[in-house]
């Protein structure tokens, strides 16, 4: 074929040849497509905005988005990577060149992975108030709420550190009148080491946010001792008799467990021992719970600093035990008419626990092994009896055998 030929060839048919590479392109991208779908998400791990070129010498004053909501369409095989890369997905806000004053920022986004295309994100801007960054510091004032227990006294507290460094927005700093903290002395009887949170507040006494404060906390420690004449002694209860037979005890709680006695003579206070009895409480006979107030036994010249007497809480309980009753017969309830039984065995052995002032008046008249044979018809069966106890606060621990063969037939007619 001669140039002339072939040239004139390739112009007749360059349309077919282009339409073959379109349609080649178009099989070969439909297949990829297939292959590794795009698909439209929104990205599921949480994106934090980064501020960058931010002058050290300023603070963003109060509260700003720190996380955007964004939307990509990738393939899916680029979606593994964007979820599994720590660092795919960056988001920044630039401050560079900015002094104090309020802005308008935008939110740009940059993606570390190809392809992927970026179809919303939210926010697009921020709106932000740059101030000057600055520090104060402030002694920490102790605010001392309610009183000691009775005869006791609180005295200087010692704080570390006793001065705190504020700082943040120069217009939050300025709001500043004190920082404090608060301890509640209500009935403290021993010395006080805590450590407490430390809290800025203006002069209206309301919390001021959005500041740091260096350090956050600080370690209290407070004197709390007895004031001269007053000493803190335990109850002791004075007990006589004994439960009722068949019963014992089981607790003595004096409320409260401790009281404070003064007397004008130190020595004599003093010399006390580190008790005081109870009027005698008598026990002979209980067999219950008892409650009630008791007067104190204190010597000439010494009192008893508020509540003249005591509440005094005693547990009385039955003594457990058990109790085996033999040869008990076995009854049938709900036998169905014209029907007879036969039990084998027809005697069985209870084994009963509880207390023992109810096990000691228990007879075996008070316990009733019985069979439900309700819409059984003529057979043998294999039956666990039921306890029918007439007298309460028993338990049934066991059945000896566990099951009784009934053998039910008709009754014969004479």
């Amino acid at each position: 074929m001669s140039e002339g030929s072939m040239l004139r060839w390739l112009a007749t048919n360059v349309r077919t040849f282009i339409l073959a590479f379109a349609l080649a392109l178009a099989v070969w991208v439909s297949a990829v497509t297939a292959a590794d779908p795009d698909e439209t998400r929104a990205f599921p791990n949480p994106i934090t905005i980064e501020f960058v070129g931010q002058d050290p010498g300023l603070i963003i004053k109060g509260q700003v988005t720190r996380q955007i909501q964004l939307t990509l369409r990738a393939p899916s095989s680029v979606w593994e990577k964007l979820t599994s890369e720590k660092d795919a997905v960056h988001t920044l806000v630039d401050l560079s060149g900015l002094g104090a004053g309020t802005y308008r920022l935008d939110v740009q986004v940059q993606i570390g992975v190809q392809p992927v295309r970026i179809i919303s994100f939210s926010p697009e801007q921020l709106d932000l108030t740059l101030e000057a960054l600055v520090t104060r510091s402030l002694p920490v004032q102790l605010s001392l709420t309610g009183t000691p227990a009775i005869g006791y006294q609180a005295g200087d507290a010692a704080l570390d550190p006793a001065e705190v460094v504020i700082s943040g927005p120069e217009s939050l700093v300025n709001q500043v009148a004190n920082v404090s903290l608060s301890l509640d002395l209500s009935g403290l009887r021993q010395n006080i080491e805590t450590t407490l949170v430390l809290q800025a507040l203006d002069d209206k006494g309301a919390p001021v946010s959005g500041l740091t404060l260096n350090p956050d906390s600080v370690q209290v420690g407070l004197p709390i001792t007895q004031q001269g004449g007053y000493r803190d002694l335990a109850v002791k209860v004075v007990t006589i008799g004994r439960p009722a037979n068949g019963y014992r005890l089981t607790n003595i709680a004096p409320i409260p467990p401790v009281v404070t006695v003064f007397s004008s003579n130190f020595e004599q206070v003093n010399a006390l021992p580190g008790y005081v009895e109870t009027d005698p409480l008598d026990l002979n006979g209980a067999s219950a719970d008892i409650e009630t107030r008791l007067n104190l036994n204190l010597p000439l010249g010494v009192t008893l600093v508020g509540e003249q007497s005591v509440l005094v809480q005693v547990g009385i309980s039955a003594i457990q035990g058990s109790l085996t009753l033999t040869n008990l017969p076995v009854e049938i309830n709900n036998l169905s008419s014209g029907l007879q039984a036969h039990f084998s065995p027809d005697k069985v052995a209870v084994l009963l626990s509880g207390p023992l002032p109810a096990l000691n008046t228990l007879v075996p008249a008070d316990v009733h092994v019985i069979i439900d044979a309700k819409g059984l018809t003529p057979g043998t069966y294999q039956l666990t009896p039921t306890i029918q106890l007439l007298i309460e606060g028993v338990t049934v621990e066991s059945i000896l055998p566990g099951t009784v063969e009934v053998v039910i037939s008709k009754k014969t007619t004479p």
